[in-house]
């Protein structure tokens, strides 16, 4: 997507956006614009209405924003009217400013124009390029301020939850471990970060152990993606974060299998994906902070070679891990994810995510992800970045009296409490075993919102979620 400033749009000709905010429906003061008049009867601002008027070879889009705005309603609205609206969409598009309106504002506008273009059909035999990959229009902002520097990351926000979309909703016999391992390898040489990756033989060599217990069933070899970031700005200080995300490509359940729900278990990736995006993101802004970020990879699946139930499996930090559920996997891939990030990287702040437990569902819905801290001061962060943008988070405890649930009598720890209760947090609480007691780790379980039912699309897909929010809350530090 090209993008360029016009003082007005005297001389255009294509397609004219027009924000309006809510008016009184009732109101004999029409809508103007360039000439052309609309009456309050027919449009009047309302949030989520649009109206479309031909004139002089132009198309105009008038835009209802209702009578507040934020990020993501924007976002939202500007995404659906590029999405529902491509026949009336030239390849030349102009975007009026209200005068009002921040520079967040033109951000989640643009980004929301470009996240439009998205189309779930992959494998559609009409279909020959993905769109997302092609510059869709070219756009004009109207308004005598310069947005160009926020138009251009807007956009580059967008083509990073792209990719992320792109990568949660392709199938798993499209998007195994090693799919994810080369995206990584081609995305870094793209936009500068460095990529490792641990096949089986070297994350045996590692002592990956609870890694690659997980993808023992499959055949598709786990992969232990290691991704590292280093800013080219000379700071006084360069802060180093890490990341890890849960990159399970299929999860069945394993011998435990699932009852319900595998359908949709191409998702169970998710975390990782958000990981993947932000990292693209995270080089493409070229923050000045240093990331290290680390997505074990592999597919729980079943066969004669699966881990078993009652198994004990021994992880990269040493710990011993009673495995109660072949299903609670994702906290096994983290933990040593998270144990060999600590160890080999040293990270000030560390953020894991994943789409972990159906318990955070069941407290939050699809509403917000579930978030775990003990440091005050990154969970103020991270929530008031994430509200900033509508990735919203909320706390649950850490407390000490959750640690019962993973005492094990034969091992050092266990995967699974077994009972029906505090799924989320007996999840965390294993997790923060693998942490060191470091003082500066968050974990988000995203399983009710990176995957989700909208308007974009009749079946289950991506959300993006988790992408802008890790990128924000980094460049905020």
């Amino acid at each position: 997507m090209k993008t360029n400033t016009l003082p007005n749009v005297t001389d255009f000709s294509g397609t004219i956006l027009i924000p309006v905010f809510e008016t009184y429906s009732k109101s004999i003061v029409p809508i103007t614009f360039n000439g052309l008049e609309v009456t309050s009867k027919v449009f009047f601002g309302k949030k989520d209405t649009h109206y479309l008027a031909e004139k002089n070879n132009n198309t105009y889009v008038f835009i209802g924003l209702g009578k507040e705005i934020d990020y993501k309603s924007l976002k939202t609205t500007f995404r659906r009217i590029s999405s529902k609206q491509k026949e009336n969409f030239s390849s030349n598009v102009a975007l009026v400013i209200p005068e009002q309106f921040t520079h967040d504002h033109v951000e989640a506008m643009i980004s929301g124009l470009l996240l439009g273009t998205y189309d779930l059909g992959h494998f559609k035999s009409d279909k020959n390029v993905h769109p997302f990959l092609e510059p869709v229009f070219s756009l004009n902002l109207v308004s005598e301020k310069d947005y160009l520097s926020t138009a251009k990351k807007g956009i580059k926000i967008a083509k990073a939850q792209l990719a992320t979309y792109n990568l949660v909703d392709l199938p798993p016999n499209t998007v195994n471990p090693k799919y994810l391992a080369n995206w990584a390898k081609e995305t870094g040489e793209k936009y500068g970060f460095d990529v490792e990756v641990l096949g089986y033989e070297a994350s045996k060599i590692a002592g990956l152990g609870a890694f690659l217990a997980v993808g023992k069933g499959s055949e598709n070899e786990p992969q232990f993606i290691i991704m590292n970031y280093t800013p080219t700005t000379e700071v006084e200080h360069v802060k180093h974060v890490g990341l890890v995300g849960k990159g399970i490509t299929f999860d069945t359940g394993g011998l435990n299998i699932k009852t319900a729900g595998m359908l949709h278990m191409k998702c169970d990736m998710a975390g990782g994906g958000a990981v993947f995006g932000a990292m693209q993101l995270i080089a493409d802004l070229q923050l000045p902070v240093k990331v290290t970020a680390i997505v074990p990879c592999a597919e729980n699946s079943v066969d004669a070679k699966s881990f078993l139930p009652s198994d004990v499996i021994h992880s990269y930090s040493g710990h011993s891990i009673e495995i109660i559920d072949t299903d609670a996997e994702g906290r096994l891939i983290l933990a040593d994810g998270l144990s060999y990030l600590i160890k080999n990287f040293k990270p000030e702040y560390i953020v894991d995510i994943a789409t972990l437990t159906g318990s955070s569902v069941g407290t939050f819905g699809y509403e917000c992800g579930a978030l775990f801290t003990k440091n005050t001061e990154m969970a103020k962060k991270l929530q008031e970045n994430g509200d900033a943008i509508g990735e919203r988070l909320w706390p649950l405890p850490l407390w000490d009296a959750y640690k019962s649930d993973i005492e094990s009598d034969i091992a050092d720890v266990k995967n699974y409490s077994g009972k029906p209760v505090a799924g989320a947090i007996s999840a965390a609480k294993f997790l923060e075993y693998f942490t060191q007691e470091h003082k500066a780790w968050a974990h988000l379980d995203v399983a009710g919102v990176a995957f989700g039912d909208d308007e974009f699309a009749k079946s289950k897909h991506a959300t993006g979620y988790g992408v802008h929010l890790l990128t924000k809350f980094i460049e905020n530090l």
